[in-house]
């Protein structure tokens, strides 16, 4: 348990920092068109060192990410995921010389609290698959996640971001819940390559980029990392205790659903810091 709890903050941590260097690449870049999958922006911001570098970061997030989906519960791994954002706001308030407010540390402070709860609460991570079809379902879930995000250029600039910013979160939270569905990571058996989950993973994870990419060029991107952290965190948590086999330890369930919402709460309260780097260049 604290392995996979400590592998899951080392995920926040790359995915924390990785969110100001991407951040800052797009913003320098000049969109392309209004649509929320624009793949022509992901084009350009790969021309800046600072989005590779946050690309690196990511891929090790990743990494981590996937090592302790293996040992813990989903809503461990989601919230950790979610407290990035407290990350990103000490990275920018260190780096970039942006000020925090003093609820703003606070925040922070609950963010770090509510994550040791979970690690005391949660319990042994789930064997189950949940319902037969549930990778085909990931797959579905993620074609309409473009759909909306390619819908969402047509929206009004507060909207959009909001729409892009779910969007992004459910892409992101498809791949949660899509590496629990894999049984083995052995590429040599053909059942892996037949699992719809292994491409689920893949289609989560570009359709949250593309919209997260999207949602950081323009917008409002306080709303949109709000809704992102809604939609990578909530869902897969659900799933993950419903039909995974997700745990707490015994009478210990309410200190779970505390320290989750606790820390999506608090997480919220820093979603400003999705465009930290365009406030300190200004």
């Amino acid at each position: 348990m604290l392995i996979g709890l400590l592998l899951a903050l080392g995920c926040s941590v790359c995915y924390g920092t990785a969110t100001v260097l991407q951040a800052a690449a797009t913003r320098s870049v000049d969109a392309g068109s209004d649509s929320g999958v624009d793949a022509v922006l992901l084009l350009r911001a790969l021309r800046q060192w600072r989005y590779l570098v946050g690309i690196g970061l990511d891929g090790l997030g990743f990494l981590l990410q996937v090592a302790a989906l293996r040992l813990v519960p989903i809503y461990v791994v989601a919230a950790a995921i979610a407290a990035s954002l407290a990350v990103t706001a000490i990275v920018a308030a260190w780096v970039l010389s942006t000020r925090l407010s003093a609820i703003e540390w606070a925040a922070v402070a609950v963010v770090c609290a509510s994550l040791a709860m979970l690690g005391v609460a949660a319990g042994p991570e789930g064997s189950g698959h949940g319902p037969p079809g549930l990778g085909w379902a990931l797959l579905v879930i993620v074609a309409v996640v473009f759909v909306a995000g390619a819908a969402a250029g047509r929206l009004s600039d507060r909207v959009r971001a909001l729409v892009l910013g779910l969007g992004a979160g459910a892409g992101f939270g498809v791949v949660e819940i899509a590496v629990r569905l894999i049984d083995s990571l052995d590429l040599t058996r053909v059942a892996f390559y037949t699992n719809p989950a292994v491409y689920a993973v893949v289609a989560g994870g570009l359709a949250g980029f593309l919209l997260l990419t999207s949602a950081l060029s323009r917008g409002s991107v306080t709303t949109a990392v709000a809704g992102m952290v809604v939609g990578e965190t909530v869902g897969p948590a659900l799933v993950g205790v419903a039909w995974l086999g997700d745990q707490t330890r015994p009478g210990l369930s309410w200190m779970v659903v505390t320290g989750f919402a606790i820390a999506v709460a608090a997480t919220l309260a820093l979603s400003r810091f999705g465009e930290a780097p365009s406030t300190a260049g200004s």
